[in-house]
């Protein structure tokens, strides 16, 4: 695992409570609070001008929307959002892992039948297709099953 990577595990139901805790900082802190301020802002200003009707939390919402799609807007350093993969393995790291995965297969009984398997097959297959006189498919199936499954019922030809 990297260093310096920070995981937030939620746990039980504290840990849902500490999540909706967060949730209603983050609402309150960047929505309600600014929007609440700039009702009672335009509120105060609709006192002074006689033409200008008082809003409510919502028309305040609104207005902080503006406020702030403006301002990120019109500003003149862009807002810029890079997001980027972690690098990757180094050519050396690489290698490694390669040389490490083979060393494994070679050594792997399962993987070794696999592919003996896959090899006869593929030889009994070239062999149906070919249509050579002289050459019986069943000779070759019998080669099959002795490299890999020894149960004939499971030999199939297409």
């Amino acid at each position: 695992m990297k260093k310096g990577l920070n995981v937030i595990q939620i746990k039980g139901v504290s840990g849902i409570i500490y999540i909706a805790f967060i949730g209603c900082c983050l609402v309150a802190g960047f929505g309600w609070f600014p929007a609440w301020s700039c009702m009672k802002l335009w509120n105060v200003l609709a006192h002074y001008v006689e033409q200008i009707p008082s809003i409510g939390i919502f028309q305040g919402f609104l207005l902080w929307g503006i406020i702030a799609g403006s301002y990120f807007t019109f500003r003149k350093e862009k807002l810029v959002v890079c997001m980027r993969a972690e690098e990757g393995l180094t050519e050396d790291e690489l290698r490694e892992v390669f040389a490490n995965m083979k060393a494994q297969a070679i050594n792997d009984k399962i993987l070794k039948n696999m592919f003996k398997a896959q090899k006869a097959e593929f030889k009994i297959k070239n062999l149906s297709q070919s249509n050579i006189p002289g050459v019986n498919i069943d000779d070759a199936k019998n080669a099959s099953l002795e490299n890999g499954n020894n149960n004939p019922d499971n030999v199939q030809t297409k």
